[in-house]
């Protein structure tokens, strides 16, 4: 009896922090929409900006094959290195505020003569993505270039002027801040995606104001500003590879004198497309391994024209960290 009686004790007295204990809390639906929107696929884009707040660090190379008047061709490669840090705490998974650096390094083998290496500006700024709900996510973007790039001043060198230009081509002339040396730029910019079913469907706006700061005797426009704009669809074949598709548009709004002297209006705008597969390797607790490869063309001149007719593929291996 005793034991009896005293099994029956042990057995109600574990039974109740049980009955007493405060139920589980169901997930909000703002939370049960976080955690679907972080376990959504994302198909990161070849030249807009991503849609998240990542971690990571990215290497991205642009290899550009062009021709001059003679159909002799030259090739630029153009090489970004970008850095980022999402803030902890700062917001759901993969949303938050993420702010980053770039660097870039361009080297240009022209058809004939010598070539020239040149330095772009260093970019800063910082990112800021939310979800919306029912798969809907944006990002607000501000950043700055500094002018520290080489090739310019007063007096640059004619091939590291020539570097600057097939730099900025090699990028699609989506990055052209980065090869304007002698200014200051301020970059804001603002993405809205859908992220949904292995699909993403993302457009993106961003506009450059450029201000010189050095180089006037070489570059006669004191500011000038550029826009660019595109749209990113994507889709996960398997859970390891997804394709991803642009259409980007580029055009000057306050354009350099040389753009607004040129008798046809060529310069002023440009119409490119990207097309490509990316993989998407998990490393375990360390993060992914997402590279990638596209071909990327422009459909109208100054890049499809005779000369330059500028073909390009891209090698991008981002590193994202949990």
């Amino acid at each position: 009896m005793i034991r009896r009686h005293a099994g029956v004790a042990f057995a109600a007295s574990s039974l109740l922090p049980s009955l007493f204990a405060a139920p589980a809390r169901a997930a909000s639906p703002v939370e049960a929409e976080q955690v679907a929107a972080a376990a959504s696929p994302y198909s990161l884009p070849w030249g807009l900006r991503p849609i998240v707040a990542p971690t990571v660090v990215r290497v991205d190379t642009s290899m550009a094959r062009y021709e001059d008047a003679a159909s002799s061709a030259g090739l630029t490669v153009a090489t970004l290195v970008t850095a980022s840090y999402r803030i902890p705490g700062s917001g759901p998974p993969t949303a938050g505020l993420a702010p980053l650096v770039r660097l870039s390094l361009v080297g240009d083998s022209p058809p004939a003569g010598a070539g020239g290496i040149v330095f772009g500006n260093p970019l800063v700024g910082v990112a800021y993505a939310v979800t919306l709900g029912g798969g809907l996510r944006s990002s607000f973007f501000l950043g700055a270039t500094l002018p520290l790039g080489t090739g310019g001043g007063d007096s640059p060198s004619e091939h590291a002027m020539s570097a600057r230009l097939h730099g900025a081509n090699a990028r699609a002339q989506l990055d052209g801040s980065l090869f304007a040396v002698n200014d200051v730029a301020l970059i804001p910019g603002l993405a809205v995606a859908w992220v949904r079913a292995g699909w993403t469907v993302q457009i993106e706006m961003t506009i450059f104001h450029m201000m010189r700061v050095r180089g006037a005797a070489a570059q006669s426009e004191a500011s000038k500003t550029n826009a660019t704009m595109g749209m990113h669809v994507g889709v996960f074949v398997i859970p390891e590879l997804s394709l991803g598709a642009e259409l980007r548009y580029q055009r000057w709004l306050n354009a350099p004198f040389a753009v607004d002297a040129d008798p046809t209006g060529a310069t002023r705008d440009n119409l490119t497309v990207a097309l490509g597969p990316r993989v998407h390797l998990e490393l375990g607790s360390l993060g992914w391994l997402r590279p990638g490869v596209s071909y990327q063309r422009a459909l109208d001149r100054p890049l499809a024209a005779a000369s330059p007719n500028v073909h390009l593929v891209q090698i991008d291996v981002p590193f994202v960290f949990r």
